[in-house]
């Protein structure tokens, strides 16, 4: 049955780091789409979450969190945040309630100001805040630079609110096909999105000893019989201090990265899983452009 009145259409989330947006996603789609860590930059791809019901259909644009380049990585990252800008039909802008407005957050809104679709701020953690410094917290923002369509304060980890932000963002969004179908939650391919489980449980165990130079490489996933997916991958790194660092004394680390990640994608796959690790060295794999599209990041500069 066709519903003439169905509303659909593509939504960014834009903010400094660490300010919320997966959350804020995860929490929309209700599985674990984007990855989640509290290490600056780790969402590097526009991860798409798409959110559908009986009425409407979103999908979410999650752009990397703006920062200054410093490597092709990083270039590439910059361009896929200011490009998603400009393919959208509305915008989401989060910012954390317990963090003043940064250089970070004038980057983004003079960048804002020549976006002419509707601009929503979201003011994610409201958790961490007493009810009365908000007014404080939002006028931070409204210094006229951008005309926001509306003001949302939310806690995207206990999902304060956001029913009434989704509500917002599908009264307002033309009305239009369904373009993915009802149980797709991400137009990632399924390989993607386990690397990026392997890749948040490295940044997640070994905090600041490997920092963005860990990229992971699912070479196979292959299903065995009705139940068992084999899945083989290669955690790359920069320096062989990394690769010890990863595989840990007498193995430990490298075990514990592939028992937790094994848990998330046999929640994803819904299937057994038997998951292969092992640690890569490609030094200065970062400024080599056929590996970064090797690796998945993909540009039409490269």
């Amino acid at each position: 049955m066709d519903n003439p009145n169905f509303k659909s259409g593509f939504v960014a989330l834009i903010g400094r780091p660490n300010v919320g947006k997966s959350t804020l996603l995860n929490y929309v789609v209700g599985q674990k789409v984007a990855i989640m860590s509290n290490v600056a930059q780790t969402t590097r791809n526009k991860i798409q979450g798409i959110y559908t019901t009986d009425e409407a259909q979103i999908v979410f644009i999650d752009t990397p969190g703006v920062h200054k380049p410093q490597t092709k990585l990083g270039d590439f990252m910059e361009r896929s945040t200011l490009s998603a800008l400009d393919e959208v039909d509305a915008v989401l802008y989060v910012v954390a309630a317990d963090e003043k407005r940064g250089p970070g957050d004038n980057f983004i809104m003079e960048r804002l100001k020549q976006v002419q679709k509707p601009i929503y701020l979201v003011v994610n953690k409201i958790d961490k805040v007493h009810p009365n410094e908000l007014p404080a917290i939002v006028k931070q923002f409204e210094d006229g630079t951008v005309k926001f369509a509306d003001i949302v304060p939310v806690s995207a980890l206990n999902g304060n609110n956001v029913n009434a932000l989704i509500n917002k963002l599908v009264d307002q969004l033309p009305n239009g096909p369904q373009y993915y179908p009802s149980d797709q939650i991400s137009d990632h391919p399924e390989r993607f999105v386990i690397a990026e489980m392997i890749r948040e449980k490295v940044f997640m165990l070994t905090r600041q000893e490997v920092p963005h130079s860990v990229a992971v490489d699912v070479m196979s996933v292959k299903r065995q019989d009705d139940e068992t997916v084999h899945i083989n991958a290669n955690i790359i790194v920069e320096r062989p201090g990394q690769k010890g660092i990863i595989i840990g004394k007498k193995g430990q680390m490298l075990k514990q990265i592939g028992t937790m990640a094994r848990k998330d994608i046999e929640h994803l796959l819904g299937d057994r899983v038997y998951l292969q690790l092992w640690v890569k060295v490609v030094p200065g794999w970062r400024d080599k452009s056929a590996m970064l599209k090797d690796y998945g990041y993909r540009n039409n500069d490269y």
